[in-house]
């Protein structure tokens, strides 16, 4: 039997007959990517109509792609380029993509690029396991996934279970979903931003993401489709936002926090990353990128300032490596600075159990 490739799979999928055309899903443009792994095939589909009339070519998909080789899973993914009407009707579909089992779910936002967003998420994923806090993470920057390499996971590959949902990657008590686990890491993709948005809602609806207490959002950098995505089609709980105190980033922080207070999202708090540099020999403190300017923009903007994280070499070759636990051992004094960050948005989410309770009682005496 031929290996699977993304030309055989085109092939059998001429066989599958588009809605109301003569015309297969190849020729019709509705076949938008293939996604091969070891164990799983995802085959996106753009649709224009309502999903539930795709039930058909999604059975006739499997049954054709079965008859090569039932020793797969083949994932059939339905991504649909939304109008501007139905983004904007966001309280009838915020609900509607919620993952079961999920009790709050925390964008990481940055305005700019290259603040150490990726980093921080991973970190304080890890220190949040640690104190017993059930976490996820799906990483939402489609172009550019950072997790599975800082996570280690870079080889791992995610499975189908029997209700056709994907399986979670976990590692150091974390759970991870990214396209990056799905596709090689060095394969660029090459999606417009109605794709991007589809298959993210397919990351976060259709993956077994089992009880969690936390699941952060590790969000690309910017204010465009995926963030305008997560703010309203998904009820998020609130939002952090991580800049450096240089002022060029605190303008791109600035914007985001915007965004997300425009759109109705509770605002977590602002971290400093690379607050400044410690030299280990002198313990000289050096402001690379000056220093206190997010704390400093946080009480301008009346959000609270979640701390601040040193540029540490010790950081960067962990995440490298894929091994942030280690950032975290008994001797490392860097754990206090995501151990305090994670004991705030802990601190967020009790203070939001008990505004969500706080509801007035009708008594009879």
């Amino acid at each position: 039997m031929k290996k699977l490739n993304e030309e055989i799979i085109i092939n059998i999928l001429k066989n599958v007959k588009d809605i109301n055309s003569n015309n297969n899903i190849v020729e019709t443009g509705t076949l938008s990517n293939i996604i091969i792994t070891e164990k799983l095939v995802s085959v996106i589909l753009i649709i224009k109509n309502e999903k539930n009339l795709y039930a058909n070519i999604v059975n006739q998909c499997k049954k054709y792609l079965n008859k090569v080789d039932d020793s797969i899973n083949y994932n059939i993914v339905l991504t649909a380029e939304q109008s501007a009407k139905k983004e904007n009707s966001n309280n009838n579909m915020k609900n509607g993509i919620k993952p079961e089992g999920v009790k709050y779910i925390i964008a990481v936002a940055s305005g700019k690029g290259g603040v150490g967003k990726s980093t921080l998420t991973t970190n304080l994923a890890v220190s949040l396991s640690k104190k017993n806090i059930k976490i996820g993470i799906l990483d939402a920057d489609i172009y550019g996934p950072s997790q599975p390499r800082m996570l280690g996971i870079k080889d791992e590959k995610p499975q189908q279970t029997e209700n056709g949902k994907i399986t979670t990657v976990d590692k150091y008590g974390v759970k991870c979903m990214s396209i990056g686990l799905l596709i090689n890491e060095d394969k660029p993709m090459i999606w417009r931003g109605p794709m991007v948005q589809g298959a993210l809602e397919q990351l976060i609806k259709d993956v077994d993401w089992g009880e969690l207490d936390i699941l952060f959002v590790d969000m690309p950098p910017g204010t465009g489709d995926v963030q305008l995505t997560m703010s309203q089609r998904v009820p998020l709980t609130g939002a952090i936002i991580v800049s450096t105190p240089q002022d060029i980033a605190l303008i791109d922080a600035r914007k985001g926090l915007n965004m997300f207070k425009k759109v109705d999202v509770p605002i977590v708090g602002i971290i400093e990353n690379m607050s400044y540099y410690e030299c280990p020999k002198c313990n000289e403190k050096t402001m690379l990128f000056g220093n206190g300017g997010a704390k400093k923009t946080a009480k301008d903007m009346g959000v609270p300032f979640l701390g601040e994280v040193p540029l540490d070499i010790e950081i960067r070759i962990n995440s490298d490596k894929g091994q942030p636990d280690h950032t975290f051992h008994e001797d490392n004094k860097i754990a206090i600075y995501f151990d305090n960050i994670s004991d705030n948005i802990i601190n967020f989410i009790q203070k939001t159990n008990e505004k969500n309770s706080n509801v007035p009682i009708i008594k009879f005496e």
